[in-house]
């Protein structure tokens, strides 16, 4: 008898464990998916059956008519917001209740990176690398961009001669990395480079359960000194930042790349934030070589995979709207004819038809949605009986708001237009989240547009994308990635003009 009631004293005790919290938002009589025993609402995202962004996105169009959705990360509860109002609120309006992302883990290694960075350190930190993302600043690495351009449209042309079609992620990354290696870290990407930064792409791009580890039992990996990074990708980007340092002697050179405008803000050595008022107390920190390493990872990590996904994904509806490439194309000839053939930011700031498709490539595809925030302290939402406590955690799908047909009518249709000043002035400002809004906004949102805005100019001056026989329909992703990076890659035809 013993021998039976042991092992279903057990499984009762963890089945009422991992359900402890699972009357949390019906007790608040809060709208929400049922969850699962242990899971909570991502059991397939966990299970790795479907990426987390799409998990979010299906919650959220689950639920039309709501406001806010009560959810369950695995046991933890969490509150997706859904009204625009009250995103902005928590976005903008309220942000000092809302600073800081929620995912805590070791400052050691990457953990101090800028994007990761909670409270004091992350207030120091964008206050002082926001200057290093002006217009001003990235008009000086243009001519970094363009050259790594010319380098990809010649690699483009002896590749084509070969085979016309080509997986196209695989071919714009090599735009990217070269593209990060000279803006980021003063480098020339060679063959072995290449494949050494490769290898680092493949672990840092996958997604690993410490996250999960954490939605369990928030703050458990800080606690213990864990890492969402691993040894490896530390130990690189320590080596790496230690070694272009060295090759500058410690000083700015005039290339006037990120890691100059870095290794001037180090001559400091230390860094403030802003006061919020005349009585605060100053923050500082060190700008160690780890804190700088931490930030290159970021600008890397953030900057290299973001922007391949993006000109993939627009490469892919170009492909598949011929009439939309030809707008396109007829666009870049015009504004190139006036510049003498040179690409200057002049000429990329006349493109606005090129803005429209951008815009609308991340409004059909906002490949890094990571929008959550962590209540401060209590906070009423505005219009609801609902209060979050110190520590909640909020969710916003910019994949569900960018594809709710309130907001874009008939939203799997490719269309730049619905981003034409008109259309886009009768918008909510919180209808289109691709980088993020308000003060934590993605701090190089501008560079990553300039970036792909240059790769695209230089592909369609000279070559056209058309789908070939092997391109897909519809696109599925790989839920063992954190981002949203399609299954099997894009094959896409390449044809010279």
């Amino acid at each position: 008898m013993y021998f039976y009631l042991i092992p279903l004293t057990l499984v009762v005790f963890l089945y009422l464990y991992f359900t402890r919290n699972f009357n949390f938002w019906k007790n608040k009589n809060v709208a929400g998916p049922k969850p699962v025993v242990f899971f909570g609402n991502i059991m397939d995202s966990v299970i790795r059956r479907k990426h987390l962004i799409m998990v979010y996105k299906d919650i959220y169009a689950a639920f039309p008519n709501e406001k806010v959705v009560g959810m369950y990360r695995m046991t933890t509860p969490c509150l997706m917001l859904k009204d625009l109002d009250i995103i902005k609120d928590v976005l903008v309006k309220d942000f000092e209740l809302f600073v800081d992302r929620g995912v805590e883990f070791s400052e050691e290694g990457l953990g101090a990176n800028i994007f990761h960075a909670d409270g004091d350190r992350w207030r120091v930190l964008r206050h002082r690398f926001t200057p290093l993302f002006t217009s001003g600043k990235l008009k000086n690495m243009l001519h970094l961009i363009t050259n790594r351009g010319e380098k990809f449209v010649k690699h483009l042309e002896e590749i084509t001669n070969i085979q016309t079609e080509q997986p196209i992620k695989s071919l714009v990354e090599k735009f990217t990395m070269a593209s990060i290696g000279a803006c980021v870290f003063g480098i020339d990407l060679d063959e072995n480079m290449f494949e050494t930064l490769g290898r680092i792409n493949k672990i840092l791009s996958v997604a690993r359960y410490g996250i999960e580890l954490d939605m369990m039992y928030p703050g458990i990996l800080k606690k213990f000194g864990g890492s969402l990074f691993s040894s490896v990708l530390s130990k690189f980007f320590q080596n790496l930042i230690k070694s272009v340092i060295e090759q500058r002697n410690g000083m700015p050179t005039n290339r006037k790349d990120f890691m100059d405008l870095i290794l001037e803000l180090r001559q400091q050595k230390v860094i403030e934030a802003a006061r919020k008022n005349e009585n605060e107390d100053v923050k500082s920190i060190e700008l160690t070589d780890s804190i700088i390493a931490a930030q290159a990872f970021t600008f890397y990590g953030a900057g290299y995979e973001s922007s391949s996904l993006t000109l993939t994904h627009m490469f892919y509806e170009l492909a598949k709207n011929p009439d939309i490439q030809d707008r396109l194309v007829k666009e870049i000839d015009e504004v190139l004819e006036r510049y003498n053939g040179e690409l200057t930011y002049d000429a990329l700031h006349e493109m606005t038809y090129y803005s429209q498709v951008f815009d609308e490539t991340l409004r059909k595809y906002p490949v890094a949605d990571l929008l959550h925030r962590n209540a401060q302290s209590d906070y009423k939402i505005a219009g609801t009986n609902i209060t979050l406590h110190k520590g909640d955690t909020v969710i916003i799908s910019a994949y569900g708001i960018h594809r709710d047909p309130k907001y874009y009518p008939n939203p799997e249709k490719f269309d730049p237009e619905r981003f034409s000043p008109e259309n886009v002035g009768k918008r909510h400002p919180c209808a289109y989240l691709p980088f993020g809004t308000g003060p934590r906004n993605c701090l190089g949102m501008r560079f990553a547009k300039w970036q792909s805005q240059v790769c695209t100019v230089m592909f369609l001056s000279k070559f056209r994308v058309e789908p070939s026989k092997n391109t897909p329909l519809e696109l599925k992703y790989d839920p063992n990635l954190i981002f949203c990076v399609p299954i099997g890659g894009i094959p896409l035809n390449i044809v010279r003009r």
